[in-house]
């Protein structure tokens, strides 16, 4: 499962380090698989945090953690008003086949 939350930060020195804390909150939480932070080469006030789960419902409960309610939530908050998780079905590492999975979806 793949979490993408995009921000938009104009005048906020602290981003960088306010995510980095929320990472590292959500990387405690059961179910958590890497995350990643990253800014746009074309225009540097976009800024996107990439976390990937190993299902829909660690990722919800890891959104009940203490720690991420403090560290994350509040940087959460700032996102764009937009979808962010997404079910992965199909994937391909490099030189590797693809593999298809069916939606979890009703």
């Amino acid at each position: 499962m793949l979490v993408m939350t995009r921000f938009v930060v104009e005048d906020d020195e602290d981003f960088a380090g306010r995510a980095h804390t929320a990472l590292a909150a959500l990387a405690a939480c059961p179910g958590y698989l890497r995350g990643r932070l990253g800014r746009a080469y074309d225009d540097p006030a976009h800024w996107s945090v990439v976390t990937e789960w190993e299902s829909v419902g660690a990722y919800r409960r890891a959104l009940s953690n203490f720690d991420v309610k403090v560290h994350a939530t509040p940087l959460l908050a700032q996102a764009l008003d937009e979808p962010s998780a997404f079910e992965v079905l199909a994937e391909s590492g490099p030189g590797g086949e693809l593999k298809v999975t069916a939606s979890d979806r009703a």
